[in-house]
């Protein structure tokens, strides 16, 4: 009888460390995919925030280039001016892809509204009459394009 008693515990321990030993494996399995998918969104809105700010400084760059020969007459050529447009729409439009990707990935609703305050920003440079309308529209948008990344940096921190 002593032995028959001595194999049901030791069954039922045997058992018991199995779901124990489970439990345990399961609950860090779980705790390390948490991580990892923590980590791959980090690393996607470190991406997304990155390629948005310089989108948006490229397509800047590119909305000036349009609005240079405009207004100080460098060239006389229209096919000129519109490849220049061409080129500022292009830029715009990959912009726009950069700013839908944030959009997607990021969980605070300010930061979308930044990006499209910069955007809109970026916007207005060609619509600057002379010099000094073109410079405020500049450091408008440079500000908000910095202020962008500024207030992205805390959704890309480590916790």
């Amino acid at each position: 009888m002593v032995v028959v008693v001595t194999s049901v515990i030791a069954v039922l321990g045997t058992l018991l460390g199995a779901s124990l030993s489970h439990l345990l494996q399961s609950r860090t399995t779980a705790r390390s995919e948490r991580f990892a998918r923590g980590e791959r969104l980090r690393q996607e809105r470190i991406d997304a925030y990155c390629t948005f700010g310089g989108a948006l400084a490229n397509y800047r760059r590119g909305q000036m280039d349009y609005w240079y020969p405009r207004h100080d007459g460098r060239t006389d050529d229209p096919a000129d001016l519109h490849e220049l447009r061409r080129e500022a729409q292009r830029l715009r439009a990959g912009a726009m892809e950069a700013m839908f990707r944030v959009e997607l990935l990021t969980d605070a609703p300010a930061l979308p509204a930044l990006a499209r305050r910069a955007m809109d920003a970026v916007d207005r440079i060609p619509r600057a009459g002379d010099r000094d309308e073109l410079e405020i529209a500049r450091n408008a948008s440079r500000t908000l394009i910095h202020e962008f990344i500024a207030a992205s940096r805390p959704h890309v921190q480590l916790p």
